[in-house]
């Protein structure tokens, strides 16, 4: 029986998009410009990590705050969210190694605690951890943090791989590809668990984008393909801005009827 809250919950239908191919199409190149975009930032604009992030992080605030304002999903808000969360994720990660010097093995066996235990609290309060029941102000906080934590992780795992153990973008992007398909397999071959199979592919989509967006944009001396940060990214938004317009189109003329309904968590 669903764990509710015992103060008075807002009303809300559910608060993310239903999983579709434009679901993970989007998520991947918003990773994906989640790297570019804190490299044009930083090194290009020349704000430089700090500045980077206050820019980034007061953004991101003001994105939240809207999509914890609607009782409803909204396509453009959640992911300009998702984007902004992106660029957050990649910059923690880039200042605790750059700035502090914290290895990125040690990055990433911390955020791969700390999403561990976000998923932990999160079932031991709400018994689900099902993105189709994101329709209570507490169930939205624990998806944030875990997409945060995602984030976070996803960067550090790359960047471990890519530079640190010395695999390269293109192995990086093949090994976190082929851990995708892995889980695809099981979920449709082997019955694995649609919520456990949806966080595994989440989380694998993230270092994936990273690994892809620096084969993208980085100079050939440097194992890139050499496209630069400023050409990717814009790419890329270009794309994902067309796909919100589309959905959000369809939202529209689909009316609040085809509004995802609420699920029993299970």
């Amino acid at each position: 029986m669903d764990h509710l809250p015992s103060a008075p919950a807002r009303e809300m239908l559910n608060k993310v998009p239903l999983v579709t191919l434009y679901f993970w199409v989007i998520k991947i190149m918003a990773t994906t410009v989640g790297e570019t975009a804190a490299d044009f930032l930083n090194t290009n604009l020349n704000l430089g990590l700090t500045n980077t992030s206050f820019v980034m992080g007061a953004l991101l605030i003001a994105a939240l705050v809207l999509q914890f304002r609607k009782d409803r999903y909204v396509p453009w808000i959640y992911w300009v969210s998702v984007v902004l969360i992106s660029v957050v994720g990649t910059l923690i990660t880039d200042n605790l190694t750059d700035h502090f010097g914290i290895a990125l093995q040690t990055t990433t066996t911390i955020f791969a605690l700390a999403l561990a235990s976000t998923f932990a609290v999160w079932y031991s309060v709400e018994r689900t951890l099902s993105i189709h029941t994101i329709f209570t102000t507490r169930r939205e906080l624990f998806y944030w943090a875990a997409i945060l934590f995602t984030f976070a992780l996803g960067t550090a795992a790359g960047d471990l791989l890519a530079e640190q153990l010395k695999l390269g973008y293109l192995h990086s992007a093949m090994v976190f590809g082929a851990g995708i398909g892995l889980t695809f397999a099981a979920y449709r071959l082997f019955r694995l668990n649609a919520v456990v199979a949806f966080w595994i592919a989440y989380i694998l989509t993230r270092p994936f984008g990273a690994s892809f967006g620096d084969l993208l944009s980085q100079p050939r001396t440097n194992g890139g393909l050499g496209l630069g940060t400023v050409g990717t990214s814009a790419l890329f938004l270009a794309v994902i801005l067309g796909l919100i317009v589309v959905m959000t189109k369809a939202q529209m003329r689909a009316g609040a009827s085809v509004e995802p309904a609420r699920v029993e968590p299970r």
